[in-house]
């Protein structure tokens, strides 16, 4: 990965890189090596053969089935628990950031740079808003709590097979209708279990979003005989 002259300051870009070397999880990217003697600086990391998550759904990921979604949205959330483990966010997770490997291996990617980005009012007009949690966008408030809104519209992105969130909607018309409780409808066929999880993650107060931990067990025990999402979260509370 290499980055334009000027938008990423070396010195906490170092500082950050140090971080993002130990964080080792199967469901992580691995970054191996950075170059930061001159600029553009660079990251050298794990090759994954699929490429994105959205592009592959957007291509030969149309054929998954739910059981096959599933599986790698329980790989992501166990990628993210990692990070919530260490109270480290990702800060922009959004099907564009996972990487899909051989035998739909997803890995997470991109974590922790967002916050690098220089000059944060100049970027105001390319953030994310459509993947970001109210709180994040208005406030600039991001947690492992923001980062659980955001694998809500992750789970959207797979449920359609990669379509852009809030369909019609420019970025001011979705902050002004989440302010009122307004959250996007299931996409079809979504099972009413499925859906739960994904209006969970989008509770207003962040301290009434799940956990990862417990989104990533939900999810592991999605297709057991006896699963029952209230009594997942029961067992799990």
């Amino acid at each position: 990965m290499t980055f334009k002259n000027g938008i990423i300051e070396p010195q906490p870009f170092r500082e950050e890189v140090a971080i993002m070397i130990t964080l080792r999880h199967p469901n992580l990217v691995q970054l191996y090596a950075i170059c930061t003697q001159e600029e553009p600086l660079m990251m050298i990391m794990e090759l994954m053969s699929q490429g994105s998550l959205l592009e592959y759904l957007r291509g030969e990921g149309r054929s998954l089935k739910l059981r096959g979604l599933v599986d790698m949205a329980a790989q992501v959330a166990a990628g993210m628990e990692y990070l919530e483990d260490r109270d480290y966010i990702h800060g922009d997770l959004a099907a564009r950031n996972v990487l899909v490997g051989d035998l739909n291996t997803c890995k997470i990617s991109d974590f922790g740079l967002s916050r690098l980005i220089d000059d944060y009012d100049d970027r105001t007009s390319r953030l994310p808003i459509k993947w970001m949690a109210p709180e994040a966008a208005l406030y600039n408030r991001f947690t492992t709590k923001s980062d659980v809104w955001s694998f809500g519209v992750l789970l959207y992105e797979l449920l359609t097979y990669g379509r852009f969130p809030y369909p019609g909607m420019t970025n001011s018309e979705v902050l002004k209708k989440l302010q009122v409780g307004y959250r996007m409808p299931p996409p079809p066929n979504t099972p009413d279990r499925f859906y739960q999880i994904i209006l969970d993650t989008w509770k207003e107060d962040p301290l009434d979003r799940p956990t990862f931990e417990l989104i990533k067990w939900i999810l592991e025990n999605f297709f057991a005989q006896d699963f029952s999402y209230r009594n997942a979260i029961d067992m799990k509370t």
